[in-house]
């Protein structure tokens, strides 16, 4: 999750980069991108909020785990280390304040390795869920690549549509319910209104409700956060994007139950996204939506 946000003029000039055309961007061109935008550089998390939240992930606190249960160690000093290698944020353990980032390089590799994946979820025609905690900005991304992979023959998953989330839970969410919006992508909802989550519970219920049909379970799972989370702790294939304060992704990833973790700010505004949607299409082999 961000803290903070893209200013007026930033957003401008990242807009200016390419005019938001419908051609791909070249990979030096998407690194300035990113870097103008702060989807990568110089991000808007601090570095207070990001060693906060590595330190309540390294004590196991819930709402910090995305539904993985790691097994190694995980002290502190070991997820900072961790995402200074995966996500590119300072590895100085004394800097405790002000401007952290997100290596851009970094955001590229992984957004190759996803692209890969994708194209092969095209070629096989994979059963795919996508989801996401972050409705109000990354869901353009999600919008894209579930529109890209329907129109390359994937099964699009929609399970346990209008599941009421628990109450009592640490991750909150109480009686928000799952909806699958646009081109089936999952989020979770109170009637129109769309919430952040760092629940794995609704993916914990999609997962359950295959299962108790005979469904089957998807292929790949593309999400955030505790769909992305809860879906490779259950050993199915999944993507995820996570940001510089969300360690537990990176944290899965090295352990293997993660796939690919694309390290970015996961909260900027929409259109800054469009891209990066255009550039991991592109690298997929997928027309764009």
């Amino acid at each position: 999750m961000a803290v903070g946000r893209v200013s007026t003029e930033q957003s401008e000039v990242a807009a200016s980069l390419f005019g938001m055309t419908a051609s791909p961007p070249t990979r030096s061109a998407l690194r300035e991108h990113l870097v103008a935008s702060r989807i990568a550089g110089n991000v808007a998390t601090t570095r207070q909020n990001n060693l906060e939240h590595f330190d309540r992930m390294s004590r196991r606190e819930p709402n910090y785990l995305f539904g993985l249960e790691p097994v190694g160690r995980w002290s502190f000093d070991d997820v900072l280390a961790v995402m200074a290698r995966s996500c590119g944020v300072s590895p100085d353990a004394r800097h405790r304040s002000g401007q952290d980032t997100i290596d851009p390089e970094l955001t590229l590799d992984r957004l190759d390795a996803m692209a890969r994946r994708i194209s092969l979820a095209a070629r096989r025609q994979d059963r795919v869920l996508l989801a996401t905690g972050h409705p109000h900005g990354l869901r353009p991304v999600y919008e894209a690549v579930a529109s890209a992979l329907r129109s390359a023959g994937c099964s699009l998953l929609t399970p346990a549509a209008g599941w009421q989330h628990p109450a009592g839970t640490p991750y909150g969410s109480d009686g928000q319910q799952i909806r699958y919006v646009s081109s089936g992508v999952a989020v979770l909802s109170s009637g129109h209104v769309l919430h952040h989550t760092h629940s794995p519970e609704p993916m914990r219920a999609a997962l359950a409700a295959l299962d108790s049909t005979g469904a089957g379970l998807p292929d790949l799972v593309v999400g955030d956060h505790g769909w992305a989370g809860a879906a490779g702790q259950a050993g199915i294939e999944a993507l995820g994007f996570a940001d510089s304060n969300d360690p537990a992704l990176f944290v899965g990833e090295t352990e293997g139950k993660v796939a690919v973790c694309v390290p970015l700010d996961d909260n900027v505004a929409p259109h800054l996204y469009d891209p990066m949607i255009a550039y991991l299409l592109d690298r997929a082999a997928l027309p764009p939506t």
